[in-house]
């Protein structure tokens, strides 16, 4: 996992036209998404192409995951679940593998560069125009300047928060693009939004871990 240190990002929605800054503390993300073979450590499934990103995955399952590979290493699942309900509250102490937060995710897609993407858009990402309408294993393409892979492309990946809960509900924040998309889609400014159970083929989703100390000011939503 990458060492991120703190700093303050500024996030935009185009849909409401808002503008808001968000601290961001210490903390570790992963360098690529997970893997089909890092999944299939705690859940069954087919362990072909074993590089490329999970997909078809909800926020439901990403969270489940992060819990049950915390478990495995032995550290503090970060999220308390209500599994009838399918709803979970995070737990800013635990130790344990969680998705980024917004910002943090935004944080580390621009890896201080200030523009829409950390390089060309064809050296860094699988999009349409380049990915043969499929995925691909992760890390094959150029990283951002933190050393960090897939950022943009590839697939979705799943942030904690809701959307906009006044408007979608329960619907949680998707950022990055796919492979799926056109470039307009793979930057780091962009935000999707999806139900927290559905299932998708070109949304995963990425590990964090949280540094030394609390997070202090992230929503449970």
């Amino acid at each position: 996992m990458i060492e991120v240190a703190t700093g303050q990002v500024t996030l935009s929605d185009r849909r409401t036209r808002r503008t808001w800054s968000s601290q961001v503390e210490d903390f570790r993300i992963a360098a690529v998404p997970v893997t089909r073979a890092l999944y299939a450590r705690v859940v069954p499934i087919d362990g072909s192409e074993p590089d490329r990103p999970i997909d078809t995955v909800s926020w439901w399952d990403a969270v489940l995951f992060c819990n049950a590979l915390s478990v495995v290493e032995g550290l503090h699942p970060p999220y308390l679940l209500d599994e009838p309900a399918e709803t979970a509250v995070w737990d800013h102490t635990a130790d344990g593998y969680r998705l980024p937060t917004e910002a943090e995710w935004e944080y580390v897609c621009r890896a201080g560069v200030a523009g829409p993407r950390y390089g060309s858009l064809e050296d860094i990402a699988w999009y349409r125009a380049t990915s043969d309408g499929r995925p691909h294993d992760v890390g094959t393409k150029n990283p951002n300047p933190w050393g960090v892979y897939d950022m943009l492309g590839n697939v979705w990946e799943w942030c904690w928060e809701q959307y906009d809960p006044q408007v979608y509900g329960s619907y949680r924040v998707l950022r990055g693009g796919g492979w799926a998309d056109e470039h307009w889609s793979c930057r780091a400014s962009v935000r999707r939004r999806s139900h927290p159970t559905l299932r998708i083929d070109d949304v995963g989703f990425r590990l964090a871990r949280s540094g030394p100390g609390s997070i202090e000011g992230f929503p449970e939503g």
